[in-house]
């Protein structure tokens, strides 16, 4: 089971990854497009006008995209902020107590903010709302990809507590043993 949650962690993070390499070349494409048509026009050509029109909102549906199927990656390899201060002066018993008290909290924002955007998701499914701009893209395409990924932060999580709790892990982001 642990090889396959830490695969579904990966998946989420290459995911995330593939968002922000195709963010790259989405914008290097552009760049270049507009140096070769300022370029020929400043040789006496007719510029190609390669111009991307809406390229500006893809990229911010990418980044939606890269932000939250990373979530739950990022939290399972420990890169997410954590206030430390305080918890490395605890003794090992409080700190265990404030991790699973911190991981309840988490789960339970993290389901509230997945629930809520299902629903805003559905909404915009229902409605057929598009994306005001230059590409009418269906507003339910990069809000699934939100819902996604918050669901995949409560599984990761959930994890995180449950291999807290069960003692698999003596606080959270130790290592957690290989079955």
């Amino acid at each position: 089971m642990r090889r396959a949650l830490d695969a579904f962690y990966r998946l989420g993070g290459a995911l995330s990854a593939i968002n922000l390499t195709l963010i790259m070349v989405m914008i290097v494409v552009q760049v270049l497009s507009r140096v070769l048509d300022e370029l020929l026009a400043w040789l006496g050509f007719n510029p190609l006008g390669l111009n991307v029109p809406g390229l500006a909102e893809l990229a911010a549906f990418m980044l939606l995209g890269a932000t939250f199927f990373g979530l739950a990656y990022t939290f399972w390899q420990g890169g997410h902020i954590r206030v430390t201060l305080l918890l490395q002066r605890l003794p090992q018993s409080a700190h265990r107590v404030m991790d699973i008290l911190a991981l309840l909290s988490a789960a339970a924002i993290t389901a509230f903010a997945a629930w809520h955007s299902a629903w805003l998701t559905w909404d915009s499914y229902d409605f057929g709302d598009l994306s005001i701009g230059m590409v009418p893209v269906p507003l339910w395409i990069p809000q699934a990809a939100m819902v996604m990924g918050l669901l995949w932060l409560l599984v990761a999580l959930l994890d995180a507590l449950v291999s807290l709790l069960s003692g698999r892990i003596a606080q959270l982001h130790d290592e957690v043993p290989q079955e």
